[in-house]
């Protein structure tokens, strides 16, 4: 669905009808529109927490002393990242994505100003398929990784932005114009992005650069999951295996409520052994995980380093490519690619294969 600029509460009312039809029309309609509701229905109630929250505080300290300290974790966030700014070096960098596109960044710092310039000159331009990121993921994804690079317990906000200035041109696939798709820029490409910039920097290998999308469902059950990998090692330190890294915001639903709620069976989730990257300290390893499915129903997955491989840093070898399985119930397979779409009969099993992450030093 594109919604543009719909009005979902109207002077404290929810448009519950207009939502409804709105949700039901075009051609690819939603198919559990009761669920969009209850979705969007937590989500305004999130808001309306945060906002009374706020205005306790209001009350209670006065406004005058709220934005006051507002301010004090701005500069405070602001003076963090310059001292960051203080010791870092020119740098730069070109990430090879799957499908050939690249992420290519290059950051200069201003001593005298304690400031710096990313520069994304050089990315690969608007994606004809989706894998194109809304600007405002680029520079979320430059807002974690600096805030990354603090080693003060700071709140992450805007004021870790005021002294790095982004060049962005226009048309690429971090800045798209309409009607570009960008599914896969919130998912895939902020992680493309992060890695860039940690790869830049120095200080952390390439994670599994992926979020291993994959959502399956028919008229009745749909479900939507991200799932782990390795992250990339350090100077100090080895990666981490089978967890969610960097932009990915979610955590994965428990097994027993899976086949509670789904026609599935959760075959098996185990740890990808020797998929992380060789080296001083080596990269953490990806997950297998082995999904039955007991009704017909089509999944898709959306993932990528299927093609390339998570960067290793000073010698650190590459985590190994992740993989996307069926396997059939009379033992034959279909294998895959990282973006696809397939229709599962009962007793197919779906093998999701994660990346690792790179290795750093030898």
């Amino acid at each position: 669905m594109l919604i543009d600029n719909f009005l979902l509460v109207k002077q404290g009312v929810l448009q519950n009808q207009e939502t409804r039809s709105l949700l039901a029309s075009g051609s690819y309609p939603c198919r559990n529109i009761d669920q969009n509701m209850a979705d969007l229905s937590a989500q305004i109630a999130a808001n309306e927490t945060g906002g009374r929250e706020l205005r306790k505080m209001v009350d209670n300290f006065g406004l005058k002393v709220v934005h006051a300290y507002m301010q004090h974790v701005q500069d405070n966030a602001e003076e963090s990242v310059r001292r960051v700014l203080d010791v870092l070096q020119d740098c730069n960098f070109v990430y090879p994505m799957d499908g050939g596109q690249q992420i290519k960044v290059s950051i200069s710092v201003n001593r005298l100003k304690r400031e710096a310039t990313i520069d994304f000159t050089g990315t690969s331009p608007q994606n004809e398929g989706n894998y194109n990121a809304p600007t405002a993921v680029c520079k979320a994804a430059v807002l974690y990784v600096f805030r990354t690079l603090v080693a003060d317990n700071i709140p992450l906000n805007e004021g870790c932005m005021k002294p790095l200035r982004l060049i962005i041109p226009p048309k690429t696939m971090i800045s798209p114009e309409y009607p570009a798709a960008v599914i896969s820029g919130n998912t895939e490409v902020s992680q493309a992005i992060t890695d860039a910039l940690f790869g830049a920097l120095g200080v952390l290998a390439s994670s599994q650069g992926t979020m291993n999308n994959f959502v399956y469902g028919n008229a009745t059950h749909q479900n939507y999951e991200t799932i782990c990998g390795g992250t990339g090692a350090g100077p100090d330190h080895p990666g981490t295996s089978a967890v969610h890294s960097h932009m990915t915001n979610t955590r994965m639903t428990d097994p027993e409520v899976v086949e509670w709620r789904f026609p599935v069976q959760v075959e098996s989730f185990s740890i990808r052994h020797g998929s992380g990257g060789t080296g001083k300290f080596p990269g953490g390893d990806g997950v297998v995980r082995k999904i039955r499915f007991l009704e017909p129903m089509t999944a898709t997955v959306l993932s990528s380093h299927r093609e390339t491989e998570p960067y290793g840093l000073a010698g650190g070898g590459p985590g190994k490519k992740g993989q996307n399985i069926v396997l059939h119930p009379d033992g034959t397979t279909t294998i895959l690619g990282g973006n696809d779409e397939v229709f599962l009969s009962p007793n197919d099993i779906f093998i999701i294969k994660t990346p690792g992450g790179g290795g750093y030093g030898n």
